[in-house]
């Protein structure tokens, strides 16, 4: 059987080979109504695009690049699923590079990528990371570029997040109701978007309820280096916090295994809560409250607007900031005095 072009489309519909190449794409730049009568046509005729001649015409791999500091985080896990299952709807593959929290890596990697390997990259920067510059290199080679949950500021692109900043001020509320009054705050990194907005968050938080920022009261942890565990224990010592707000699941575990060895218990001497999608948070002795960010939808929707930006369906130069909402799941670490 012959297959069908897209110029016998074309002659039957009385429009020009572009328009049908367009129309089949979703590009924005050909009306709904052609879009459909196009797209009707073709598979009534049964048209199938050929891959090989699509590559050579707009020299276009229909591959993305994932680009995250650490593939054994909970978080950017299910990031990646996300990621392939959009992937997988729109027929494009994905190459997986992880940064290892190193900003020198991450400079290897997009120069890499520079080379046109790919069609569009997906970003969370590591946590060294305080200059767009290798970013912008790739958006100078007309790769399309989103970034996601670590973003920067000084780089117009589109974004994917979650509430950081809503979360925790409601996380630290939900401390501030239970009692608690002298709160430390861990931090991982002091470079991250992210980090910047749970602070600030947990921050006005306490001068809502009239208390003062005691900034000795937060600590900062770098991803980069393997996590202190002395330090941390001797930070809570010294502070006799009555309630500790990770910002990571790591610090939030490592808390658990302190209190167990110096006897506090949690959450009559203090509560604890953190960010995290750990699925057995639930299951921990007692239940440790979390913040779930919608990690796997945050990976969706990222790759599905670098994909859609690549194909052409928005406007040169338009760009999204999407949040996305996270869920705060009370559990019996966050439990008032019994």
């Amino acid at each position: 059987m012959k297959n069908v072009t897209l110029k016998e489309i074309a002659v039957q519909l009385g429009v020009s080979v572009s328009t049908v190449s367009r129309a089949l794409t979703d590009s924005y730049e050909i009306n709904v109504e052609t879009k459909k009568k196009v797209q009707q046509l073709a598979k009534d005729l049964n048209y199938q695009p050929n891959p090989f001649a699509s590559f050579l015409r707009k020299h276009k791999s229909n591959t993305i690049a994932l680009v995250i500091p650490e593939i054994s985080n909970n978080f950017f896990s299910l990031v990646i699923k996300g990621v392939e299952a959009a992937c997988q709807e729109k027929d494009f593959y994905v190459l997986i590079y992880q940064t290892d929290e190193d900003f020198q890596k991450e400079q290897r990697i997009t120069n890499h990528l520079i080379g046109g390997r790919v069609d569009g990259v997906l970003i969370s920067v590591c946590s060294q990371t305080n200059t767009s510059d290798h970013l912008k290199e790739i958006l100078e080679r007309k790769i399309k570029l989103v970034m996601f949950d670590r973003v920067l500021n000084d780089i117009t692109v589109s974004k994917v997040t979650s509430n950081d900043y809503d979360n925790s001020l409601e996380a630290t509320k939900l401390l501030l109701n239970q009692g608690c009054r002298k709160i430390i705050f861990l931090k991982a990194g002091s470079n991250l978007s992210t980090m910047d907005k749970r602070e600030k968050a947990y921050a006005d938080a306490l001068i809502s309820y009239g208390l003062s920022v005691d900034e000795t009261l937060v600590k900062t942890f770098l991803p980069d280096q393997e996590l202190d565990l002395e330090v941390l224990k001797t930070f809570i010592i010294s502070k006799k916090p009555d309630a500790i707000f990770c910002s990571v699941e790591n610090l939030a575990i490592a808390c658990y295994d302190i209190c167990s060895e110096l006897n506090l218990n949690i959450p009559n001497d203090i509560k604890i809560i953190t960010f995290s999608n750990l699925k057995v948070a639930r299951l921990l002795n007692p239940s440790l409250t979390t913040i779930s960010q919608p990690a796997y939808e945050i990976g969706k929707t990222a790759a599905t607007l670098l994909i859609n930006e690549i194909e052409g369906k928005y406007e040169e130069d338009s760009f999204q900031n999407i949040s996305l909402d996270s869920i705060l799941i009370k559990r019996d670490s966050t439990k008032k005095k019994i």
